[in-house]
Order: structure tokens, then C-alpha cells, then sequence
């Protein structure tokens, strides 16, 4: 029998009024203890804030910038600015650049560059941060739990896995406990130690949100609904178990500030890097030289797949471990070394966590059937970046700008250098430009199936494309040639 029905529809107002009906109807000693069923649903953190908290530092950068110092009466920079106001010319200084005043050379100075957070690895002082947190610092200062501090030491930093590690002369320090990644499931609890916005032990909570999130080249993040902002950046993402599982290094946001989604570098990658960090203070990575795609639903009914996997071989480096071993352009890779490919962004993973030298088997799908091939991994090799040119160099104005592009011209130098007929170099890519694929440092080679030769062919062909279709771009990264697409906005 249902309690609403045998309840005037006066009883019913609220959840109050409902609870009263209860006790008249069962009486005190049916009635379940809410409080109490709530607190032991809820997770208790303070134990692992006591465990964890001691080995969870704040890191702050520094950096030398060049200052000019003020003038004896101290008035110098006021009488600039009163200059500067009115319009008035500056009376040029004998000896010294216009308003500075002779025989005081500029110097440099230690100014705040950031803060970020970090853990200890080991009792002796090595210490995991993100690569971003200590990049362009001159400076590395940790401050521990107990209010002491040092000066660090930079052991390495890695971009592509966004790690890095410091090291302070110290021992007895209480070092975390590594936990393992293949046991973490969507939903659990974890909790986030760390300094945001300079808040040092600031302790927030939250679930993982999605595992293997796709958001770097070498990545497979962890997503969770943790309280994130800037200076949380190199904490710790730990467990119910007190084991760190993560490392807090990304955010999604559109106001820079947290807005439920963060990311979180798995530990065993982390760790992984690290380890190679402190062996030789860089990463080596494995590569075989092979251009991929995506296998679409489309194009596995095509082949005749039974389902979308693996990674389709879109081109082949000449002269690569790819192109020796035998494969080829059109080829489906669905293993390597033994472990399936179920997206095209394992390959990368996998080869790049493959020490360079080794011999690995390779399937691919090629048509109909499987091939079983061998590669020998080689060594991934930096994007080559050509020197900035001294000199200015015309760059594109508007019709760049509506894709989100800003470019220049490549040196004579450069171009001989990299066995270029003509191109440009893109300067800055944001907004479309930045969502293909885009970034600084590439050579736009062709547009619309049309050769680029110069700033004024490209802003001759932006003119005249139509900004309601895509943008078909043929560039040059490192010893790559590369197509992408900038769609438009819609």
C-alpha cells in the first residue's frame, strides 16, 4: 500500500509534512537515519590529506629580465612620462639610448615568472612537476610542507609528455606511493593536492570522468571533474588508496578558469618519462616513419573489415623502418609488437614508448588479408625549426587573418636549406587555422591545390577563396609534407 494514498492531498506540500506522515504511520523506529546513511556514502579524505599532503610541494620560477635603472633623484620616469603625455620630444641622452640617462647600463634583476606544484618521487630529492611549470625559468624555488625551501636544480623537461624533474638537496623527504593506472575506473574518487592560484595544500575532489582521453601526440589522459585552475599545474591525482595516479596538467576552459573538465597525465607514462629524465636528462622515443589516419566506418566496409580499427597508412617515408620492413600506402596497421590498434593514436604511443634499436612485428591489413612484417624502431628526431631571420620580413595582413593565420616570408637561407622552392612561414595560428592542425614554425606550401610562392601569393589566394567552404593546405613540417583542412565556422 503506497503512502500517498492514504494522505489528504494537504500532507503532501512538502518533504517535511511527507516525513511527518511517516512517523504517524510507523513511528520513530522505521524511520532510516539519513544523516548517517549520507556520511557513510560520502568518501573521507582527511586521512589521505595527512598521508599524502607531506610529500606535495609549491614551486615558484623566476626569470631575468633587463631593467633600466632609475636616476639618482628618482624623478627620471616620472619626467619621461610627463614627456610622454604632452607630446613633448624626448631629449636624446649622449651615450645612451633617447630618455636614458648617460652612464647607467641596463641590468638584470630576478622577477616572479609563475608557481606551480609538485611531488617528491624519492626521499633524496627528485621532484615531478609539468614541463610547462619550470620552461624559460631561471630560477626554480620548492617550498615544502613544513615551510622550508630550496633552490632546485632542472634534471630534464619533456614537451611532449608535458613532465619534467627537479631536483633539491635534501633527504629523509616523504615520498609518494606510485599506484597503477590499468586498475583506475571511470567513477571513482580521487583528489587533487596542489597550489592553485599561489593557495598552497589546496586540497580538492572529485571522480574520473573518462580514461584514455585523446589530447596529445604521445597521451592518453585521464579526464576527471577535479577542482583545477592555474598553479595546480605538476600536483599530484591520487587515489582512495593514497597512491598517486596522476599528474595534473591540463584544463578545459573559455574563461580560463576551471569549468569541470581537467586532465591529468597518467603516472606509469609519467613515471616512464621521468625514469629517462634522471637516467640522461632527455626522452628518447621510438618512430617508423609512416603518415596515418583514422579508419572510418567507410572506409572499413570498404576494405572489407569487420569493424573501424587500427591506423591507416596514408603515406610512407622514404628510406624510414616503415618503408624497409614493407609497408605500404593504403595498408591497415592492426598490431604492433603484439598489442592490438584499436585507433589510430595507439600507433604513435606504442612506437614512441618503444626503445629505439628494437625489432618489432607489425600486422597490417592490405588487401584482404593480414601481413606479418618486421621493423626496426628508429629514433624520432625534433622538428627541425630554421632560424628567425634577423631582418624584417613581409607578413600577410587581413585575408590571413580571417583563417586565423599569420605568416611570413622564408629566407633564401632557410629555403636552400630545406630544399624549398617557395612557401610561407606561419608566424601565429589560432581559431580555424589552430583546430587543423596548424602551428607555428610550418611552411604553407600550397592552397586550394594552388602553389604558394611567396606572402603575395598567399594573400592573393586567400582573397579569393570562398570563406563559406573548407581549406584544403599542403604544408611542410620538419622533413614532412602534410595535408589538413581549415573549415569554416559555422
Amino acid at each position: 500500500m503506497r503512502l500517498n494514498t492514504l494522505l489528504p492531498k494537504s500532507f503532501l506540500v512538502s518533504g517535511f509534512t511527507l516525513m511527518a506522515a511517516a512517523l504517524l504511520l510507523t513511528g520513530p523506529l522505521l524511520l532510516p537515519n539519513t544523516a548517517a546513511a549520507q556520511a557513510r556514502a560520502l568518501p573521507d579524505f582527511t586521512d589521505l590529506v595527512e598521508q599524502v599532503g607531506p610529500s606535495v610541494v609549491n614551486i615558484r620560477t623566476t626569470e631575468k629580465v633587463t631593467v633600466r635603472p632609475s636616476g639618482d633623484g628618482g624623478n627620471d620616469e616620472e619626467m619621461l612620462e610627463f614627456f610622454r603625455r604632452f607630446g613633448i620630444p624626448i631629449p636624446n641622452a649622449p651615450g645612451g639610448p633617447r630618455g636614458q640617462r648617460p652612464g647607467r647600463p641596463q641590468q638584470e634583476e630576478e622577477q616572479p615568472r609563475g608557481v606551480g606544484s609538485g611531488f617528491i618521487l624519492t626521499g633524496d630529492g627528485y621532484i615531478m612537476t609539468n614541463a610547462h611549470v619550470v620552461e624559460g625559468a631561471s630560477e626554480v624555488l620548492v617550498t615544502l610542507t613544513d615551510k622550508r625551501e630550496f633552490k632546485a636544480r632542472l634534471i630534464g623537461a619533456d614537451k611532449r609528455s608535458d613532465v619534467a624533474v627537479v631536483k633539491i638537496e635534501a633527504t629523509g623527504l616523504p615520498a609518494v606511493k606510485i599506484g597503477d593506472t590499468n586498475r583506475l575506473k571511470v567513477g571513482e574518487w580521487v583528489m587533487a593536492i596542489g597550489s592553485p592560484f599561489g593557495l598552497e595544500n589546496t586540497v580538492t575532489a572529485g571522480i574520473v570522468s573518462a580514461k584514455q582521453r585523446d589530447t596529445g601526440d604521445f597521451l592518453p589522459f585521464i579526464q576527471t571533474d577535479v577542482a583545477i585552475n592555474p598553479g595546480n599545474s605538476g600536483g599530484p591525482l591520487i587515489n582512495m588508496r593514497g597512491e598517486v595516479i596522476g599528474v595534473n596538467s591540463q584544463i578545459y576552459s573559455r574563461s580560463g578558469g576551471f569549468m569541470g573538465i581537467s586532465f591529468a597525465i597518467p603516472i606509469d607514462e609519467a613515471v616512464r618519462v621521468s625514469d629517462q629524465l634522471r637516467a640522461t636528462g632527455r626522452v628518447s622515443r621510438g618512430r617508423i616513419g609512416v603518415q596515418i589516419d583514422q579508419v572510418s566506418k567507410d572506409v572499413a566496409e570498404a576494405v572489407g573489415l569487420s569493424k573501424p580499427q587500427g591506423a591507416l597508412v596514408r603515406g610512407v617515408e622514404s628510406g624510414a623502418p616503415a618503408d624497409k620492413a614493407g609497408v605500404e600506402a593504403g595498408d591497415i596497421i592492426l598490431k604492433f609488437d603484439g598489442k592490438p590498434i584499436e585507433k589510430s593514436a595507439d600507433l604513435p604511443r606504442l612506437v614512441g614508448a618503444t626503445k629505439p634499436g628494437t625489432r618489432a612485428s607489425i600486422t597490417v591489413f592490405r588487401r584482404g588479408s593480414t601481413v606479418d612484417l618486421t621493423v626496426q624502431v628508429a629514433e624520432i628526431e625534433p622538428d627541425k625549426v630554421a632560424k628567425k631571420e634577423r631582418e624584417e620580413k613581409p607578413k600577410s595582413n587581413s585575408a590571413g587573418q580571417g583563417y586565423g593565420l599569420t605568416v611570413s616570408e622564408v629566407s633564401e637561407a632557410d629555403k636552400k636549406e630545406l630544399r624549398l622552392k617557395g612557401g610561407v612561414r606561419v608566424d601565429a595560428a589560432t581559431e580555424a587555422a589552430a583546430r587543423a592542425g596548424l602551428r607555428q614554425g610550418d611552411i604553407i606550401l600550397a592552397i586550394a591545390n594552388q602553389e604558394v610562392g611567396n606572402v603575395k601569393d598567399f594573400e592573393a589566394i586567400l582573397g579569393k577563396a570562398d570563406k563559406s567552404k573548407s581549406l584544403q593546405v599542403l604544408f611542410r613540417r620538419g622533413d614532412w609534407a602534410q595535408y589538413t583542412v581549415i573549415r569554416p565556422v559555422k
